[in-house]
């Protein structure tokens, strides 16, 4: 499966945000390790620079620019870098995402629209800013990440399932609506190893999801699953991806 993966790779210019940690890192390490050439983004340029460097260090091809995926004008700049550095865009991975979860009593509308700004907004921004450059390479592919909640709401996280479902049904629409040039992809985590949680300020609901995140994949897990989408043969396209571990944390 390796040289596969290496052979569909190879050479592809890809767009990752939220790059700076996680499973935007994980995909960053291992993309570059079958040959891609990563571009990486994220608020923590300092994250992004040790990134990039341990990259180059290994051999890869790695470039980054803070990004603010809220930012619609700082997306188009962060593609615009891109194709400036590389000659093109294949693949953008719209990865960034926050999950300040609180019980809707709570009213913590700062977070709630932090959410719906960066999960869904940032993936929007991700997708206007992308679709020209793919339209001039010929072709490409989007990696959408959303989440096991884009399946099932549980207590505390009804605005994060929101944001997931819609990152869900976006994707769909873009599917259906470019399907004979451009590649869609819908990667769902599980419960999976990442600083997401860390945004958590309500007590009850950063105490439930330690518990929750007891059994958790690692982020390499998520990066195997995007890495097989975007490694698949022109013609190929891989849907939708669901990913959890084996026992389920809920």
């Amino acid at each position: 499966m390796e040289e596969r993966q290496t052979s569909g790779v190879e050479g592809k210019v890809v767009l990752i945000t939220g790059a700076s940690s996680g499973i935007g890192e994980a995909t960053a390490r291992l993309l570059a390790k079958y040959g891609a050439k990563v571009m990486l983004g994220a608020r923590r340029t300092d994250k992004l620079e040790k990134l990039a460097s341990e990259i180059r260090e290994t051999g890869g091809l790695a470039e980054y620019r803070k990004l603010d995926v809220t930012d619609m004008n700082d997306m188009e700049m962060f593609v615009q870098h891109a194709e400036e550095k590389f000659g093109k865009v294949d693949v953008v991975v719209n990865n960034a995402g926050v999950m300040p979860l609180s019980l809707l009593e709570e009213r913590k509308m700062d977070e709630w629209n932090r959410m719906i700004d960066v999960n869904i907004r940032g993936v929007l921004h991700g997708i206007a800013a992308g679709l020209p450059a793919m339209r001039r390479a010929g072709g490409g592919q989007f990696v959408n990440i959303a989440s096991i909640g884009a399946y099932e709401v549980t207590p505390t996280a009804a605005v994060y399932c929101a944001t997931k479902y819609a990152v869900r049904a976006i994707t769909e629409g873009l599917r259906l609506e470019t399907e004979k040039e451009i590649r869609v992809t819908l990667v769902s985590p599980g419960v999976t190893e990442s600083e997401l949680a860390d945004s958590i300020s309500d007590e009850h609901a950063r105490a439930a999801m330690r518990e929750y995140r007891r059994i958790a994949l690692p982020a390499r897990a998520i990066a195997e699953a995007i890495v097989y989408a975007v490694s698949q043969p022109e013609g190929v396209d891989v849907n939708e991806l669901v990913v959890r571990p084996t026992v389920d944390a809920g």
